[in-house]
């Protein structure tokens, strides 16, 4: 798959994370519909990050020749969800929402609002 597959494919799996993710912060907590999208929020991460491991860097330094620093979003994606998933089933609520929280504000608005810099295909598709 080549690199403008892997981005449209990234956009369509980070654009409804950026939708359900916002939904799921104003939903009751607990709530049957707050669980079930929370659920499709974390698979839809999961797999957003998965898929940007395949995206090589092309603003910055990179690593391996591949591997830019926003990449550590990624890392941090996939570290994050397993485990706010188990802190929920292990009933601890407190570190489950204080990971939820920081991985919709690091991976989506924090790497999100990078991807609209000057070399990104969002900054030229909407700035130029």
């Amino acid at each position: 798959m080549n690199y403008i597959n892997l981005m449209y494919l990234h956009l369509a799996t980070v654009v409804p994370c950026f939708i359900i993710g916002t939904i799921v912060l104003l939903l009751k907590k607990g709530a049957k519909t707050h669980i079930i999208l929370g659920r499709v929020y974390m698979i839809l991460m999961l797999t957003t990050a998965c898929i940007t491991l395949f995206m090589p860097a092309d603003v910055g330094p990179t690593i391996f020749n591949h591997f830019g620093w926003i990449h550590s979003f990624s890392f941090l994606t996939i570290y994050t969800v397993p485990t706010a998933y188990l802190a929920i089933k292990r009933g601890n609520i407190k570190v489950h929402k204080r990971k939820m929280i920081l991985l919709y504000f690091g991976a989506i608005i924090i790497a999100g609002g990078f991807t609209f810099t000057p070399g990104r295909y969002l900054y030229t598709l909407f700035f130029t």
